[in-house]
């Protein structure tokens, strides 16, 4: 009594688990689809790289060491060697061989707005990246409804498959009794227990079907789907969308603006201090260096200001490939908008035909129903044989197998249309 009771509780409990929805299993896809860890990515790389920018603004420091040996130098002319050597003083002259161990120190003062246009280029080529992310990431949604809606036609086609054999075993049973009493032939119990059993394989066949997608739902969602629950039929317009796609176009064209304001930051001079010291020889004093050939400290310090006018060579053509690129994106922008609009009025047909076929779909089944019946009624009595019979079951079974997959079709086509507008 007790194992019955556990029992009973276990299949209550079953019989109760919540069902997944469609919106639930698409937020878990998009948490378990490996394209969300490249937010965090796209991020830190951003930042990391508009950091080293910045530091553009912090002293430059460089450290050489050189040695040279020159083919000449220069040099006192021989009167004044022999004037200096009356005087008692020896003018060695410079050496061939020259030494120097230098730091450079290079501290920007103003850049132009290099530094910051740079930035703002790195800042919106993350957001590009982004924007992009969220396009590939939104594609997510059609996969799990192609899933989704699969499932759902199969437990459907599952439940209708169960039908039929009920039907085929109640027949079964029924011409088992007849054949007992002398009233039916053998073959015609065989022929309806082979329906029966060919229904069974179908049965197993599209349970089979059901694992594997169930299977691959729950793996890429990253939770466990096991039920599932029909969503209810939703009024999606044919309207303006509001898809990533169309801020991904905003944010290339916005980067396209600001590569432009970085052309105008190149046309700018830069000012900045220099400082320079240097342990070598010779120094800056050249003349105690042709007396004494000593290394010694050496410094120099001074404003430098600089203005490349070559960015002014491939200015225009720049500004051109710009303008090329900004009219590439509308164009792409121009040819999306079109494609979703052609998809809208596809999707809204679709979904205006469907209603139009379920309208009729009960009748048909109503009829179909009937026309069984009135078959195995005549089975019994001997009017008709048992392939008609089996015929009209399956014309019934084929019935509702087409409401069926009138209705999935036509939600699977609602929120196709959904996901067309991101509505």
């Amino acid at each position: 009594m007790r194992t019955k009771f556990i029992v009973a509780i276990l299949l209550i409990l079953a019989s109760t688990t919540t069902a997944q929805t469609l919106e639930e299993c698409q937020k878990a896809a998009e948490k378990n689809y490996p394209l969300i860890k490249q937010y965090g990515l796209i991020a830190r790389t951003t930042e990391l790289t508009v950091r080293n920018i910045q530091k553009g603004w912090l002293p430059q420091i460089a450290a050489s060491a050189q040695a040279t040996y020159q083919s000449d130098v220069v040099s006192w002319p021989e009167r004044m060697k022999s004037m200096y050597q009356q005087m008692g003083i020896a003018m060695k002259g410079l050496a061939k061989d020259q030494y120097k161990v230098a730091i450079d120190l290079q501290q920007t003062l103003y850049d132009g707005g290099a530094i910051s246009s740079q930035s703002a280029v790195t800042r919106q080529e993350g957001t590009v990246q982004e924007a992009q992310n969220n396009v590939n990431l939104y594609q997510v949604h059609r996969r799990v409804n192609e899933m989704y809606f699969s499932l759902l036609l199969l437990d459907e086609q599952i439940r209708l498959n169960s039908d039929i054999k009920n039907l085929l075993l109640s027949s079964e049973n029924k011409l088992a009794a007849m054949v007992k009493s002398g009233t039916a032939a053998t073959s015609d119990l065989d022929n309806v227990r082979a329906e029966r059993l060919g229904a069974e394989q179908q049965n197993a066949s599209l349970k089979a079907q059901r694992q594997m997608l169930q299977r691959m739902l729950s793996v890429f969602c990253g939770i466990e789907v096991s039920k599932l629950r029909k969503p209810e039929a939703v009024e999606a317009t044919a309207s303006a969308n509001n898809r990533p796609e169309l801020r991904l176009f905003d944010s290339q064209l916005k980067l396209s603006e600001v590569q432009e304001r970085a052309l105008d930051a190149r046309l700018r001079p830069t000012l900045g201090l220099f400082a320079q010291g240097y342990y070598g020889y010779p120094g800056l004093n050249m003349f105690e260096d042709m007396i004494s050939r000593k290394w010694r400290l050496n410094g120099i310090v001074g404003v430098r200001l600089s203005w490349n006018v070559g960015a002014l060579y491939t200015r225009k053509n720049d500004k051109a490939r710009l303008r090329a690129q900004r009219e590439l994106i509308e164009n792409a922008r121009d040819v999306f908008l079109f494609n979703n609009n052609m998809e809208q009025i596809q999707q809204t047909d679709n979904i205006s035909r469907f209603r139009t076929m379920m309208q009729g779909d009960d009748e048909i089944i109503a009829l179909r129903t009937n026309v069984r019946k009135a078959a195995e009624s005549k089975l019994v009595h001997g009017i008709i044989d048992v392939n008609s019979l089996l015929r009209e079951i399956n014309n019934e079974n084929a019935a509702k197998v087409q409401q069926a997959i009138h209705e999935i079709d036509m939600l699977k086509e609602m929120y196709n249309l959904k996901y067309t507008n991101n509505e």
